[in-house]
């Protein structure tokens, strides 16, 4: 079969589900949909379709980026509206099927919204504001198509691009990919052109692609939702990468902890062969591209790409000095092309509209659009794909919904563990690699955690240089020392053990720890320490000068008092929640904490019912004497005196 006539078949695939006479069913089952009960609304769908007799049909689709909002479910039913609907329960799926599937009822009281979307490259997604902020080019088939059905991607206009790539020259690709503007979306924000270009263009009959697809920042989601909804894509970008550079063998190195990308990517690959889309001959060219996964242990160093090719190779992950370079000697010793899985997943798109249309997106610096991955405390979490130039304060607010509970916006930690924490005041900092790299941060690979008033920025330091302490190969003596030497400052500084000096001596020493580094990791572990002094130095002189945390986050500088005006004096709550009994009851009645048992746990302040709010964290006063509570009568086992 011609791929002409593969795409036949499957355009009329895609016009019996998007364009037939029975409903059709999207049901997002990505990790997050499952996490939040979709595998449940699927069975509950199935069987109470088969029980009603009713003609639909149930396809399990990836993430469209709602992911507080899951299990989702879009139903489209002929000549009718299109609709989503939110955090569906099985309880909930009698209801839709009685109402919409068999009825006219769209049952809106339980909707998210109607959805907009057409045929070819449409997006279906709700139509809710935040959507009117993004651009969304990578997740364009996210939450619309089957990941494990290759014919919805090739309907979509998918290997369009490989088709007229293999018909041109190799260097004309490359070209192309340079004319586009578009920068590696690992984190550093390499030209892709020009590393293609060097790859090309170095010796040897032997050379590799590796799709990098570790993801090991914290609270960054953005490329396991890409290969859980639309693995295709990233193949097309490899198979089209390995043409470009002559490598006849990729590798995609995926880390272990993402099983459910992992089983969708290898069903994508068998079926990409089935069709002759990968393999030998690749659509009759002549060309042969075989892709391997490669399963990592989850070392947050072996997203470094040096040390990426030593797990591959089977040895432990460690990165080595450059040069030389991958692209002159990296896997095996080989030239090796080294891109993020959102950088290929750009790569159809450019040859397929052209690098012109992809330079006309972003800003003159950073072209095209940026995946982020919204956690912490916004209201909408999940993932959003803007434009690069967007700025902080449209993805926090506009997109992300703002900070949830109506609390103070605090600071936003970009770029992940290595990123940087900007303050309110660089709100209007825009997402693109050099603004971001100017104000102290990096655009890493896209994790975006807010923060509000309730956080601690001399704590957010301390965890995120725990997690990079603990993650370091350990090679570089600056970032093996340096970071614990980094890590124990913060640690007495919160405990308020801290010195005045110690402020300036974190920054000299995080600048020697990235001059004294050879990979990533190191050269920007001391990010979040230095971005939380030049921006929050006034919190860090609270927790040394006036030995108190100011957002009573710091156990050691902080306490836990019951306001007895506030306090309902017939709840036990907090009496009961206590691990150690250090809540007890004065002569009159009133609750009271004995500073000297508690163990600052915070149970108490979590079951104080939200009417009473009597739990307070204050810092704690020295001169407070312990109060005298009434001690508990001691019982007597049944059968003793």
């Amino acid at each position: 079969m011609t791929f002409e006539e593969v795409q036949k078949q499957a355009k009329s695939d895609w016009d019996s589900l998007y364009h037939g006479e029975v409903p059709h069913i999207l049901i997002g089952t990505a990790t997050c949909g499952r996490a939040a009960g979709a595998l449940a609304v699927v069975e509950a769908f199935n069987k109470e379709l088969a029980r009603r007799s009713a003609q639909a049909t149930v396809t399990e689709v990836g993430c469209i980026g709602l992911c507080s909002l899951e299990p989702l479910v879009i139903i489209v039913k002929p000549d009718s509206f299109t609709v989503c609907y939110n955090s569906v329960t099985p309880q909930m799926v009698p209801t839709l099927v009685e109402g919409y599937i068999l009825g006219d009822d769209p049952c809106l009281e339980l909707a998210l919204g109607t959805v907009e979307g057409g045929e070819g490259e449409a997006v279906y997604i709700p139509e809710l504001p935040r959507f009117e902020h993004e651009h969304r080019l990578l997740l364009r088939n996210c939450g619309y198509i089957g990941p494990g059905n290759i014919s919805h991607y090739i309907a979509s206009g998918g290997y369009g691009s490989l088709a007229k790539a293999l018909k041109m020259e190799p260097t004309a690709i490359i070209g192309e990919i340079k004319r586009s503007g578009l920068r590696g979306r690992g984190g550093a924000g390499f030209p892709t052109g020009t590393k293609w270009e060097l790859c090309r263009n170095a010796p040897g009959q032997t050379k590799y692609v590796i799709c990098n697809a570790d993801e090991g920042d914290p609270g960054a989601f953005m490329d396991r939702v890409v290969l859980e909804s639309d693995p295709q894509q990233v193949i097309e970008g490899m198979v089209i990468a390995g043409y470009a550079v002559s490598a006849r063998e990729g590798f995609v190195y995926i880390r272990a902890e993402y099983p459910l990308a992992i089983e969708r990517l290898k069903v994508a690959l068998e079926q990409a062969e089935n069709l002759g889309l990968l393999g030998d001959n690749i659509l009759g060219s002549g060309f042969d591209f075989h892709i391997e996964i490669a399963q990592g242990a989850g070392a947050f160093v072996s997203g470094a790409e040096t040390a990426l090719m030593m797990a591959i190779e089977g040895r432990r992950s460690m990165p080595r000095p450059r040069p030389p370079f991958p692209v002159e000697s990296g896997l095996w010793g080989k030239p090796t092309l080294i891109n993020n899985v959102k950088t290929y997943a750009c790569v159809p798109l450019i040859l397929g509209h052209g690098g012109g249309w992809f330079a006309s997106i972003g800003t003159e610096g950073s072209k095209g659009t940026a995946l982020f991955a919204l956690a912490g405390k916004t209201v909408n979490t999940g993932l959003a794909e803007v434009a690069m130039g967007t700025t902080l304060h449209e993805l926090i607010f506009d997109i992300g919904g703002g900070i949830r509970g109506e609390k103070q916006f605090k600071a936003v930690q970009i770029g992940g563990p290595s990123g940087g924490c900007l303050p309110e005041s660089m709100l209007q900092t825009p997402v693109d690699f050099d603004s971001l790299r100017e104000a102290g941060a990096i655009m890493g690979s896209g994790g975006v955690i807010a923060m509000d008033e309730d956080n601690c920025m001399v704590d957010a330091a301390k965890f995120f240089l725990d997690f990079i302490q603990s993650e370091s190969c350990g090679k570089c003596s600056t970032c093996r020392l340096g970071t614990k030497q980094m890590l124990d400052m913060l640690e007495d500084i919160t405990a308020g053990k801290g010195k005045i000096e110690d402020i300036d001596l974190l920054v000299e020493l995080g600048e020697d720890i990235k001059d004294g580094s050879l990979c990533g990791l190191g050269k920007t572990a001391p990010n979040p320490a230095l971005t939380t002094i030049r921006y929050f130095r006034d919190e860090y002189e609270a927790h040394i000068v006036e030995k108190r945390c100011p957002a009573r986050v710091c156990k050691e500088l902080t306490a836990y008092y019951i306001l007895p005006e506030k306090c309902e004096r017939g709840c036990e709550h907090c009496v009961l929640a206590c691990p150690v009994e250090a809540i007890g009851n004065t002569e009159k009645g009133i609750k009271v904490i004995d500073q000297t048992k508690c163990t600052k746990c915070g149970s108490c302040e979590l079951v104080c019912p939200p009417e009473y709010n009597a739990v307070v964290r204050l810092s704690p006063v020295s001169s407070v004497p312990s109060p005298e509570v009434k001690k508990p009568k001691k019982r007597h086992k049944k059968g003793t005196k």
